[in-house]
């Protein structure tokens, strides 16, 4: 469907690609990574022929069409959202218009939504919209260039799904690892300046790099070694008559071999979360909180009323809930960033808060420097040590006097991250902290939080960021919290498990017929109902007993698992997991029998 034949692309002395290849064909599922900076938007840009090649072809089967969708650059025009999902969409029909506004709800648009004008979006639901219009039109080819970072994880979901059943082919951008193991069935690496296909999934390419990685390494060491024993040779034997003619042919022989190339690491973040003061048990809390949204023309939005919940020590918490749920504000009424309108928020002893916003631009003010930004505390850091973490997170020299108004988004979220590190906290609370991170940079965040001795508190749509970290997940809806021991995975087993049980209990309450009555009942019949109304009496109050006794124990166990100490035990880790779900199970096996007896 495109060939990619040996091109080549340089920017003044930057070198991207160099006799690079690939060949696309139809149905195929890539995902393109490399570090920033490695040219994987300028390949994208070159294939949708925004960008000339210095040297090569990109050849597009004849009648080939391809779908692009930008990380930013969302549609401003004055259409509505469903005007502009069909814009360009030719001879539209009903059919057409109703799968237009059901991608439109996957993507977490409401039906009171459709008439809103795009340019009173934010610039992320209007990228949603782009998406949208992209979608319905279904190109040969999907160029997505990270498409997960307007989304929240429903939508986030929707997409993966939706994209799994895709006809066509799809070429990815993304630092989302989840994502990518869904909906691709190939990594395409950028290295060395050109691209190498592992096939599997992103896991597999890691391992198979690494692989890679270590047989150059010991090649290249047999090789030194060899070159030391060659120019030694050389050192002892040139002034000799008798051995002159094997160390010209020597020196020959080192001048023709072709010296093994070690792989060039790639510059990644490095990070580590001070240890912090430690805190009471309670965190923080927020005692009969009630919040209420006045929008113009719209009836008042009650997110929370008469609402309660609290921190503890050590936990890692995640937030999860449709759009709309409340997340973002309940996180930002826990850091102090927004005020409720009525009741209290309580910090603990030696309690002391960092907020990390998904809004970057509300953060960073855009006259600053990075250096100034970084330095903007009550702790008076010495700029050298300022500068010295900066450089640790890829802002090495005069980057530090780059203006923020001008960074990247992956920049912005490493030097808010870094402005966190200049105040430790001992509460964090996050808000889409992934979002423009390189995968690399996920990876060394995860790494740095799972050491973190402190409290913290999170909302991703990255569900292997979720997993990696959160020891328990808060399911928010309607103005409700339902806390669930684990990680997401575990999150989302409980839902379907509840959910079956939901249906189950709803199919054995529809009536049933109505039997024949009989004239009279006999009196071993009537003895033998009674004696089984009797067993079935004390089998329910068995059942609750048991039922209350596992309860109880689930949570013991559930304390045990949140308790900091046994993190980095996996094996206990896992044991408390399989022990929590075996209760589980159980709880839901004598519940439905319950329901049948009562």
């Amino acid at each position: 469907m495109i060939t990619i034949r040996n091109i080549s692309k340089s920017f003044s002395s930057q070198v991207l690609f160099e006799d690079a290849s690939l060949q696309i064909n139809e149905g195929e599922r890539f995902a393109l990574v490399g570090p920033n900076g490695s040219g994987k938007s300028t390949l994208f840009k070159m294939m949708l022929r925004e960008e000339e090649v210095d040297d090569g072809e990109i050849q597009f089967k004849k009648g080939v069409v391809v779908g692009y969708l930008p990380q930013e650059n969302a549609p401003t025009s004055e259409r509505t959202v469903v005007e502009e999902t069909l814009d360009g969409v030719e001879d539209y029909d009903g059919r057409i218009e109703a799968e237009a506004k059901a991608i439109l709800m996957g993507l977490g648009f409401k039906v009171t939504d459709f008439t809103r004008q795009v340019n009173t979006l934010s610039g992320g639901w209007s990228m949603r919209v782009a998406m949208a219009k992209l979608l319905i039109k279904k190109p040969d080819l999907l160029l997505l260039d990270e498409p997960t970072n307007h989304l929240d994880l429903d939508s986030l979901l929707w997409l993966q799904d939706y994209l799994a059943g895709y006809q066509g082919a799809i070429f990815v951008i993304s630092h989302d690892r989840a994502f990518v193991n869904t909906v691709c069935n190939a990594i395409i690496s950028v290295q060395e300046h050109t691209l190498r296909a592992y096939y599997g999934n992103y896991e597999n390419f890691v391992a198979q790099r690494q692989s890679e990685k270590e047989k150059i390494y010991s090649a290249w060491r047999l090789q030194q070694e060899e070159i030391a024993q060659m120019e030694d040779f050389i050192a002892r034997n040139r002034a000799r008559v008798s051995t002159a003619s094997r160390v010209q042919s020597m020196i020959k022989r080192l001048d023709k071999l072709e010296r093994i190339e070690l792989i060039a690491e790639a510059k990644t973040v490095k990070m580590r979360f001070p240890q912090p003061n430690r805190t009471g048990t309670k965190v923080l809390e927020l005692r009969d909180i009630s919040k209420i949204y006045h929008v113009p023309d719209h009836e008042p939005i009650r997110v929370y009323e008469n609402f309660n919940f609290e921190l503890q020590r050590g936990q890692k918490m995640s937030f999860v809930g449709h759009n709309g749920a409340g997340k973002s504000t309940l996180l930002k009424m826990l850091a102090g960033v927004i005020e409720p309108d009525s009741g209290e928020r309580v910090l603990g002893l030696n309690v002391k808060t960092g907020y990390f916003s998904q809004h970057r631009e509300g953060i960073l003010d855009p006259r600053k420097t990075v250096l100034q930004e970084a330095m903007d505390n009550d702790r008076m850091n010495p700029e050298l040590m300022v500068r010295t973490v900066l450089g640790t997170f890829l802002f090495p020299g005069d980057n530090v006097h780059k203006k923020t108004a001008v960074l990247s988004g992956g920049e912005k979220s490493r030097l808010m991250l870094v402005k966190l590190l200049m105040d430790p906290p001992n509460v964090i609370l996050m808000d889409e902290p992934t979002t423009h991170l390189d995968m690399a940079s996920v990876d060394a965040l995860v790494a740095a939080l799972k050491e973190f001795e402190g409290t913290l508190c999170f909302i991703s749509h990255d569900i292997y960021f979720i997993n990696a970290l959160a020891d328990s997940v808060v399911h928010i809806e309607q103005g409700k919290t339902t806390v669930y021991p684990g990680n997401y995975d575990y999150f989302r087993y409980r839902q379907e498990q509840l959910q079956g049980e939901a249906a189950a209990a709803k199919k054995k309450a529809a009536p049933a017929a109505a039997a024949p009555k009989a004239d009279g009942v006999d009196w071993e019949e009537k003895k033998r109902q009674e004696a089984d109304a009797r067993k079935k009496t004390r089998r329910a109050e068995t059942l609750k007993k048991e039922i209350a006794y596992s309860r109880k124990t689930v949570e013991s166990l559930a304390a045990r698992m949140s308790a900091p100490e046994i993190y980095s035990d996996y094996a206990q880790v896992k044991e408390l997991g399989d022990k929590i779900n075996a209760l589980e199970a159980k709880i839901a096996a004598y519940t439905t029998e319950l329901t049948t007896l009562e």
